[in-house]
């Protein structure tokens, strides 16, 4: 016998369970399309062609990386720049220092210093020290000082030193900041900000809305899946029941 539900009807032979997938269907769709327009707006894709910033990022992976302006990145962020003293094409770097700031490597401990400050970098390839080479530079008013995080295998600001801007970029450069890794599927997941920047003057950035923008294209998936089963499973139900 079919259940109280189904035999009621919208008065145009349609039953309340095929009214409701409908709507299941249909709100599906506006979360669905709308998470993937709402991304389109705010992120690029970008493709990271070195291991420079192994492990948090893997030679080939693909990054999500909202389009900010550069005034807005802070110590810690992940950045994509482009700058012509660096090459022809964007590339993926850490941002351990802005304007003002004075870095140094090592410490005995092996760690990178800030303004005199040790900072843990729990983030960095390999348990050596923070950088294979010592170094020292003054980052200069509105710029920015970059490093991978695999440091024995990163060409960053260490190697551009002896230029006029001390191994920096301009805020400029930056086109967009990284916020999560989308392939391959083992890596997908949200790109954390380092905890030991937070205390830091400025502290860290907030993510940008991926999560939410994750959230939607995932409950609209569930809820297509869902309505579009209802009419195969109701009309089996009803095989069964006659």
């Amino acid at each position: 016998m079919s259940s109280s539900t189904e035999r009621r009807t919208d008065g145009r032979g349609r039953t309340t369970g095929s009214v409701l997938s409908g709507l299941a269907v249909a709100l599906g769709c506006v979360l669905f399309l709308g998470g993937f327009v709402w991304a389109a707006l705010i992120y690029r894709p970008y493709t990271v062609p070195t291991d420079s910033m192994t492990p948090t990022i893997a030679v080939g992976a693909r990054v999500l990386a909202e389009k900010v302006d550069g005034s807005e990145i802070r110590r810690g962020d992940i950045v994509v720049f482009k700058d012509s003293a660096w090459g022809d094409l964007p590339m993926v770097k850490r941002v351990v220092g802005v304007g003002g700031d004075k870095i140094a490597c090592c410490t005995k401990q092996g760690r990178l210093t800030i303004n005199g400050t040790p900072v843990e970098e729990p983030y960095l390839q390999g348990s050596g020290p923070a950088s294979p080479i010592g170094f020292k530079a003054k980052v200069p008013t509105g710029q920015l000082f970059l490093l991978g995080d695999h440091r024995s295998d990163s060409m960053d600001s260490r190697v551009h030193l002896t230029d006029g801007d001390h191994g920096s970029v301009p805020r400029s450069a930056v086109n967009a900041r990284v916020d999560a890794r989308a392939w391959p599927l083992g890596s997908v997941g949200v790109v954390q900000r380092p905890a030991a920047f937070s205390a830091l003057p400025g502290g860290t950035s907030q993510p940008g809305p991926v999560r939410p923008i994750t959230l939607a294209v995932v409950a609209g998936a569930v809820l297509i899946l869902v309505g579009a089963a209802y009419g195969p499973l109701a009309r089996r139900k009803a095989r069964k029941g006659a």
